[in-house]
C-alpha cells in the first residue's frame, strides 16, 4: 500500500536528523552539538525546517515564539544565523560574520573552532527572552 504525499513528509527534526546524518563530517558533529546546546538552552524550542525548494533541500531553524535562529551547513563552516542577533547582547564576542546587518547577526564555526557552550547558551536564552518580550 502507497503512502499519501501526507505520510511522506518527515518531521522538522527527522530532517535535521537525517542532514547530520548526511553530512557525516566535522559539520554534521557541530551541527549535532549546537542543536543539542539550543535545546539544552531552551528545553522549549521548536524544530522547524525552512526555505525548502528544489534548488535548496531547506535549512534548520529553531523557534520560541518567534525565530532563534537557523543552521546552514557549508564547505567550511556551520553558520548560526540569530534572527534578532543585532538586538542581543554578546559579551562573549561569539558573532563573528553578518556583522554589518541592522538585525541579523551569525556565529561562523569552522572544523576546528572550539565552542563556548556557557556563552553559546546565554546567546539563545537571551534570544528567547527577546522573542517573549516582543510576544506579549
Amino acid at each position: 500500500m502507497e503512502k499519501s504525499p501526507a505520510e511522506n513528509v518527515e518531521s522538522p527534526s527527522e530532517l535535521i536528523d537525517a542532514k547530520i546524518e548526511e553530512l557525516g563530517d566535522w559539520r554534521g558533529e557541530t551541527l549535532s552539538r549546537v542543536r543539542a546546546l539550543v535545546k539544552r538552552a531552551d528545553p522549549e524550542v521548536v524544530e522547524e525546517w525552512k526555505w525548502r525548494k528544489p534548488s535548496n533541500p531547506g535549512v534548520p531553524v529553531w523557534s520560541h515564539q518567534g525565530g532563534i535562529c537557523t543552521g546552514e551547513t557549508y564547505k567550511s563552516a556551520v553558520k548560526l544565523t540569530f534572527f534578532k542577533g543585532a538586538s542581543l547582547e554578546d559579551p562573549s564576542g561569539l558573532f563573528n560574520s553578518s556583522l554589518e546587518g541592522n538585525t541579523r547577526r551569525a556565529i561562523d564555526i569552522h572544523e576546528d573552532d572550539e565552542i563556548d557552550e556557557e556563552a553559546f547558551m546565554t546567546l539563545i536564552r537571551a534570544a528567547v527572552s527577546l522573542n517573549e518580550a516582543k510576544s506579549r
